[in-house]
């Protein structure tokens, strides 16, 4: 933690020990000054009678008169002749008809109210800019000389209200007792009392900084935290249920610990803001600075059935434009939604422009999923440990796999010959040899898998042709496979509407001798891996090509499909002869065309659908340079289990994998922030409606407060370090302001969210502005302050 100067020791013993809050109340409600003070004493009754109809809002302006401008209201004031200013003339009128406010506008000035009225104009209207949008200037520290009973000047906070005290003629409490301080100071910085040994060790303590350990050790405790996010909590509208009537379960818990935690850790309060509003922006962001952006998601999402999603996320955006101008302008921006603000310098437009920095999430309005996306896994210290432990072991067990391979690499060659020859010998199917595959109207490809693709316009119907021979003397059965593609219809069979086929009709033809005419050969039966309905496989021999084999199930096709078909007779083959299958695709569904398959035959009467071996079979067979990833993917698998040592580190590491991706499924997700690749565009929305878009916006800060840094493209990074620039009027004195409350139950603006026109003007205005600019000259140091 960083070293705290001693005066800020002495300064919680001073604020905990006198009246403070009772003290500046008195200055207030008793001004010495005889000459009305503008923003003190003028503003907030113009504010609250007069700027409704003669304010910053030009729609609802009445006889095109302002009186929250100096220029708008010299228009009504007379400076040299006071007694000639239509203003007074007006609001002292007794006719009903030109009284102001009117007498239907149910507003009504007090006497007191038009008697300082009066005395201000009569003393020559000056005029004063809105406190809270001038330039942070820390005030000189007064020069207080102790010189009565408790007058005692410890630091630049004492010496503020000590001068105020004496321009009232009024002296402090005396100094709190030991005990009340330790109590005072235990609830105001942990939210918790001191225990009886704590209070007892306290009052033991007989050092000269007895007080000032114990406000570090305070400082230091975890509970700090816990108390200061008590409050920041509240305001960033933390909740884990979505809220409406459904009020579903959230996690947004992970993002409340690191609130705690930041204060804890003493975060710059600048970098505590620009993470939470644009964590996710930063350059290479990191989990917590992600995981901080949390900050604009607590809103409520809603989950009512028949919401339309994009009125439920303007709704969204709407809410972390308004939540941002409460916490750090301390300005009421939802006032703009539908109109100009009717007191304070801020636009429709300008709300807008505020939206557009927000506009820019990919969150979707829909309410189906509690925890909408963006998303990140929040994993807690225990769960990110033992995470790590599991990548050690995987990367450990990876590297032994991969020594034991490169090990066993100089026998591959021999390993795969022999495996070769014995699954060959073991094999009850030999993949049939196509000398000519030919289509009516696609054209057909033969694969180094030796399967045939089809390939060119998708044809309505068609037939395929497919010629050529086997090694074996003897045939009883077939297999045709159908094959899947990554060019087909969502990675089908084919390129249907659904990557669908139907094989109307499957013939298959023996041809002896050169010139010999084709023979059919008849099939006694059939079975496949799966049938559509009435579309059964031993429909694609029944002769009837309104029928034949389909394998649709409504669902994507996922999976390659096999059909085999028994001959009714045993076909006996001599050399030189030729076997032709043909399969026909005459189906009304059209372009149920195969896009990929295989044949096979057997002198078995095999009726496995399925031949665990074939395709390694078929892989060792090709070339090397030839193999398909798939290929070289099934060598690579059965040559790791054919080695125990290999399988043993294969399944450990494979257990160790899943323990892992067990636990990732089991760690909280917290919604966060990020923005989409194209930007959104954004439109001033009539009466805040989301399907009223007026004119576009562009993302843009008030003409009332100073302009950006980056004005060409901003996004919300650069709203939020404008937000801690040293220009910015707002933040610190907003953020100062709300501390102070914490402290003392209420601020130094006791409108702790309201600094604009209809804000309470401050108890001890140079107090806070040199506590807002001692804030930010020290680093933001919320410790410090």
């Amino acid at each position: 933690m960083r070293p705290q100067p001693e005066h800020i020791w002495k300064t919680l013993r001073t604020v905990v020990g006198i009246g403070v809050i009772s003290a500046l109340s008195f200055f207030s409600a008793n001004a010495a000054e005889n000459v009305p003070d503008f923003n003190r004493d003028i503003k907030p009754i113009l504010s609250e009678n007069c700027y409704h109809c003669h304010g910053p809002d030009a729609n609802h302006r009445e006889a095109d008169l302002r009186l929250d401008t100096e220029e708008g209201a010299l228009a009504a004031i007379d400076r040299n002749d006071p007694a000639a200013s239509e203003l007074l003339a007006r609001v002292m009128s007794g006719d009903a008809d030109s009284k102001m406010p009117p007498v239907d506008s149910q507003k009504h000035l007090t006497p007191q109210q038009v008697q300082l009225l009066k005395a201000w104009v009569e003393s020559g209207a000056e005029w004063g800019a809105q406190w809270s949008f001038t330039p942070i200037v820390a005030p000189p520290v007064p020069e207080v000389k102790p010189s009565e009973p408790n007058v005692y000047v410890r630091n630049p906070i004492d010496a503020f209200i000590q001068a105020k005290l004496a321009q009232e003629g009024l002296t402090p409490s005396p100094e709190a007792d030991r005990r009340t301080l330790i109590r005072r100071v235990t609830l105001d910085l942990t939210g918790l009392p001191p225990t009886p040994a704590e209070v007892d060790a306290f009052l033991n303590d007989e050092s000269p900084k007895a007080y000032e350990n114990l406000v570090e050790r305070l400082l230091s405790s975890p509970a700090y935290g816990e108390r200061m996010a008590w409050d920041w909590l509240d305001a960033a509208r933390y909740a884990d249920s979505n809220g409406y009537q459904g009020d579903r379960e959230r996690t947004m818990w992970p993002w409340r610990d690191w609130v705690v935690e930041a204060f804890n850790k003493n975060v710059p309060y600048d970098d505590f803001t620009v993470w939470q509003l644009a964590g996710d922006l930063l350059p290479e962001p990191t989990f917590e600075q992600r995981l901080a952006t949390g900050f604009c998601r607590n809103h409520m999402i809603n989950g009512e059935g028949g919401r339309i999603p994009e009125e439920n996320r303007v709704d969204y955006v709407m809410d972390m434009t308004e939540t941002m101008g409460t916490v750090w302008l301390g300005l009421t921006l939802n006032c703009c939604r539908c109109h100009d603000h009717k007191y304070d310098p801020l636009t429709n437009e300008e709300y807008y422009a505020f939206f557009a920095f927000f506009n820019q999430t990919p969150v979707n309005g829909g309410g189906g999923d509690p925890q909408t996306k963006p998303v990140i896994p929040a994993p807690t210290q225990a769960q990110q440990s033992k995470l790590n432990e599991f990548d050690e072991q995987i990367a450990k067990l990876s590297d032994s796999l991969k020594s034991r391979l490169a090990t066993l690499s100089e026998s591959r060659a021999e390993w795969e010959t022999s495996t070769f020859a014995k699954l060959k010998e073991g094999s009850n199917w030999e993949t049939f040899s196509v000398v000519e595959a030919k289509a009516e109207h696609q054209e057909l490809t033969l694969q180094p898998d030796q399967s045939i693709f089809a390939t060119g316009d998708t044809p309505a119907n068609d037939t395929y042709t497919v010629t050529g021979s086997t090694s074996l003397s003897e045939v009883r059965s077939i297999r045709l496979e159908a094959m899947r593609h990554e060019s087909h219809t969502r990675g089908g069979l084919a390129r249907s509407d659904s990557g669908n086929f139907v094989l109307t009709e499957f013939e298959l033809y023996v041809l002896h001798g050169e010139n010999s005419e084709p023979q059919r050969l008849t099939f006694a039966s059939a079975a496949a891996t799966f049938e559509q309905g009435d579309l059964k496989v031993t429909k694609s021999f029944d002769g009837n090509n309104q029928t034949g084999w389909a394998v649709y199930n409504g669902k994507p096709i996922d999976t390659n499909h096999v059909a085999v078909f028994q001959l009714s007779e045993p076909l006996k083959l001599a050399e030189g002869d030729r076997l032709q299958f043909i399969l026909r695709h005459d189906s009304p569904h059209v372009s149920h065309n195969l896009g990929r398959f295989r044949l096979s035959v057997s002198q078995q009467e095999s009726k496995e659908l399925e031949d665990q071996n074939q395709e390694l079979i078929t892989a060792l067979s090709t070339a090397a340079e030839q193999r398909t990833k798939e290929q070289k993917a099934a060598i690579e698998e059965a040559f790791i289990t054919s080695d125990p040592e290999s399988v043993k580190l294969r399944t450990e590491r494979e257990q160790v994998t899943k323990s892992k991706n067990d636990l990732q499924n089991s760690i909280a997700k917290v919604m966060v922030m990020e923005d989409q690749p194209q930007p959104r565009e954004t439109f001033m929305l009539t009466r805040g409606l989301y399907n009223q878009p007026g004119e576009q916006v562009t993302a843009h800060t008030p003409a009332s407060l100073p302009p950006l840094a980056n004005g060409e493209s901003p996004n919300r990074l650069d709203l939020a370090r404008w937000l801690v620039s040293d220009e910015h009027p707002l933040t610190a004195r907003v953020t100062v302001n709300r501390f102070w409350q914490q402290v003392f139950g209420r601020g130094l603006v006791k409108t702790t969210e309201d600094f604009g026109a209809q804000g309470e003007v401050p108890l001890h205005l140079d107090l806070l502005n040199w506590l807002a600019h001692d804030f930010r000259t020290q680093g933001w140091d919320v410790k410090h302050l």
